[in-house]
C-alpha cells in the first residue's frame, strides 16, 4: 500500500483562498475590513519569520494588518496596556501575542488578558472551556488545520477510533476535543502510555503531535489508517553535508506511507494550515463581532 500525501500546502492556499472571497464580500456588502494585530516581544529569529509570514498573508486576503514590535525589556505593565488598547479597538477583531514570550513575562496573565472573542489563538482559558464543553468558542489554529484535513480526506468522522499522541495545550487537548465533537472515539497517548504502539495501532486516525523526531514507526499503523502528522523536528543530515539538517515530523515518514492509507509529509503538511487557520478564525472573529454568518467551512 502507498498512502495518499495530504497536501497541507495546496489545501492551505485553497483555505486562504476561501477567507479572501469572504472578506471581499465583506468589504462589498458591509463595508467591513477584518483587521489582525500581531504582537512580538524581543528579537526571536524564528518568530520574527512567522510574524512577516503572518503579516504578508493577512495583507494578501484582503484584511487589514497590523503589528506591534516590542523590546524584549518591555514591562508586563507596557504589554497589558497594548493588548487592552487593542481589545478596545473596533478595527481590530484578532489579537495574537506572539510566544515564547520573555522569561519576566507571565505567558498566562498576558494570553488571559486577551478578549476572548479576539483571541484568535484560542489559548484564553475562556475559549478552552467553551472548546471542551462543545460551545462556541475560539479554536488552536493548528488543531483546527488538521480536523479541515481530515474531514476534507474522510468526509464524516463519525465513529472512528483516533489516537492523539501528545496532550499539549496547543494541540494535544484541543485536538482531542475536536475529534470528540465529531463523534470520534478518542484515546490521548502520551510519554506515560503503556504499550503505546499497541494503542496507536487499534487507530483509524492518528494525530501525532508530541515533539519526538520520527518516533511512530510504520508498523506502529493500522493498515490504511490516515496520519495527520504535528511534529517539525530539526535533524543532523550528514548525507547532505557537514552541518546540515533537515525537517521529519514525529513519525518515520517513508515506514508509516507503505502502511497509511492517507498522511500528511514534513514539511508541507500541517505546518502551512496554522497561519491559513488563523486567517480564518480572524474573519469569524469579525464575522462574530458584526452578528453576521460565520463562513461555512472555516470553522469547527
Amino acid at each position: 500500500m502507498s498512502a495518499t500525501v495530504i497536501d497541507g500546502k495546496a489545501f492551505a492556499a485553497k483555505v486562504r483562498g476561501q477567507v479572501a472571497e469572504h472578506v471581499a464580500r465583506l468589504k462589498e456588502e458591509h463595508g467591513i475590513t477584518p483587521g489582525l494585530a500581531v504582537v512580538l516581544v524581543g528579537e526571536d529569529p524564528a518568530s520574527q519569520v512567522y510574524v512577516r509570514s503572518k503579516g504578508k498573508m493577512t495583507v494578501e486576503v484582503g484584511m487589514k494588518s497590523v503589528e506591534h514590535k516590542l523590546d524584549a525589556d518591555t514591562s508586563e505593565a507596557d504589554l497589558l496596556s497594548l493588548i487592552n488598547e487593542l481589545n478596545e479597538d473596533a478595527t481590530i477583531h484578532g489579537i495574537l501575542v506572539q510566544l515564547p514570550l520573555p522569561d519576566h513575562l507571565n505567558e498566562d496573565l498576558v494570553i488571559n488578558s486577551i478578549d476572548p472573542a479576539k483571541d484568535v489563538d484560542g489559548f484564553h482559558i475562556s475559549n478552552v472551556g467553551l472548546l471542551g464543553t462543545g460551545q462556541k468558542s475560539m479554536v488552536p489554529c493548528t488543531p483546527l488545520g488538521c480536523l479541515m484535513m481530515l474531514r476534507d480526506h474522510h468526509g464524516s468522522l463519525s465513529g472512528l477510533d483516533a489516537v492523539v499522541i501528545g496532550r499539549s495545550n496547543i494541540v494535544g487537548k484541543p485536538m482531542a476535543q475536536l475529534l470528540l465533537g465529531d463523534s470520534c472515539t478518542v484515546t490521548i497517548a502520551h510519554s506515560r502510555t503503556k504499550d503505546l504502539a499497541d494503542v496507536v495501532r487499534r487507530a483509524d486516525v492518528v494525530v501525532a503531535a508530541v515533539g519526538r523526531p520520527e518516533m511512530a514507526p510504520g508498523d506502529w499503523i493500522k493498515p490504511g489508517a490516515t496520519v495527520i502528522d504535528v511534529g517539525i523536528n530539526r535533524i543532523d543530515a550528514p548525507e547532505r553535508g557537514e552541518g546540515k539538517t533537515r525537517l521529519v515530523g514525529d513519525c518515520h515518514y517513508e515506514s508509516c506511507a507503505e502502511v497509511a492509507g492517507a498522511i500528511t509529509p514534513v514539511p508541507g503538511g500541517v505546518g502551512p494550515m496554522t497561519i491559513a487557520c488563523l486567517l480564518a478564525n480572524t474573519l469569524t472573529a469579525c464575522s462574530r463581532a458584526n452578528g453576521l454568518a460565520e463562513p461555512e467551512g472555516l470553522t469547527a
